[in-house]
């Protein structure tokens, strides 16, 4: 479904010192630096795949999207999607894709949003009886039956999103490009979103490509990880794969009934006591979680033993560092 090979994309940005004269300076002199966005990008999509786009700030994830939707016109290389290059054939090439930047609104901010939705009907050319479906799937799914006749700007910033992923998927688009979606949201809002991702994934599907910071977005949706960083793809692969590359330790929490006795077992480090509590690291690659168990079993009166695994965004900073970005 999409092909990218050996993307390129360089901007050129004006340099200049501090001060006035500096200042008047660069009104005749202007020196530029040029900053690759994209070196060598290369991946490919199957249909119905929910991609996680991640990298630090400045590696080139909104770079790809917005030459992936069409925006921008690479240096060099080739993007095919559904068999159409998006800055050659525009106009058929939006047809199929909805775009949602948590940043930015597709909303009229002064009118009632079913007004944008009207809108937006009218630009995509959508027929009556598939845009009256699609408002009361979209209505019901994303509860916007309390607020779609109020003005945007009265919206709270989950409201708001609601609709945005709503006015995205009017037209039934095959693919979605999400950036940032849920930034600044609350738990409820965060959780709807993401249910709602999944739903549209399972039952039309809908190829969803998300780029955030959010790694328990990514974790909660993401079928598989690109990780971008200076403008090269790093890592293409699942979330476990990095489980099983970085998360080579885990957390093991007992309850017990009192004792005064600390735990003492080769391969882990006692990271709290209390006399009815204990938190234990454990470092897999010197000794198992079914030996540490064993251990803890043959010296308490277990009550409840729990197992943790690091969280993804330890994992993921892992991985930042390897890369050096």
């Amino acid at each position: 479904m999409i092909t990218v090979e050996g993307l390129y994309k360089t901007f050129k940005v004006s340099k200049r010192s501090p001060g006035l004269i500096s200042a008047a300076r660069s009104l005749f002199f202007r020196e530029y630096i040029e900053i690759e966005a994209l070196k060598d990008v290369s991946f490919k999509i199957d249909e119905g795949e929910i991609i996680g786009y991640i990298g630090p700030n400045g590696a080139g994830k909104s770079t790809t999207i917005k030459v992936m939707s069409g925006i921008l016109l690479p240096d060099r290389g080739s993007c095919s999607i559904m068999n159409r290059t998006p800055w050659e054939e525009r106009v058929e090439h939006v047809k199929n894709i909805g775009v949602v930047f948590g940043q930015r609104s597709q909303l009229w901010w002064d009118v009632p949003v079913i007004d944008s939705f009207e809108l937006l009907r009218d630009i995509y050319k959508i027929p009556g009886i598939e845009y009256r479906k699609n408002i009361a799937m979209l209505t019901d799914t994303l509860d916007l039956g309390s607020f779609i006749n109020n003005p945007v700007r009265q919206l709270s910033l989950g409201q708001r999103m609601r609709c945005e992923i709503a006015a995205s998927l009017l037209h039934n688009p095959k693919i979605l490009f999400l950036d940032e979606p849920t930034i600044g949201l609350d738990a409820v809002s965060k959780i709807a979103v993401r249910k709602f991702i999944k739903r549209i994934n399972a039952e039309k599907k809908v190829t969803v490509i998300l780029t955030t910071h959010d790694m328990n977005d990514i974790e909660a949706l993401a079928d598989r990880i690109l990780l971008i960083g200076r403008g090269r793809i790093l890592y293409d692969g699942d979330i476990s794969g990095l489980r099983n590359r970085f998360g080579t330790n885990k957390t093991v929490t007992i309850d017990y009934d009192e004792s005064s006795r600390k735990p003492q077992i080769e391969g882990t480090d006692l990271l709290s006591w209390s006399p009815e509590r204990a938190v234990l690291f454990v470092d897999t690659q010197k000794t198992s979680v079914s030996r540490v168990i064993t251990a803890l079993t043959n010296q308490y009166e277990l009550l409840d033993v729990t197992v943790e695994n690091p969280p993804v965004d330890e994992i993921i900073a892992k991985l930042y560092k390897e890369y050096e970005i």
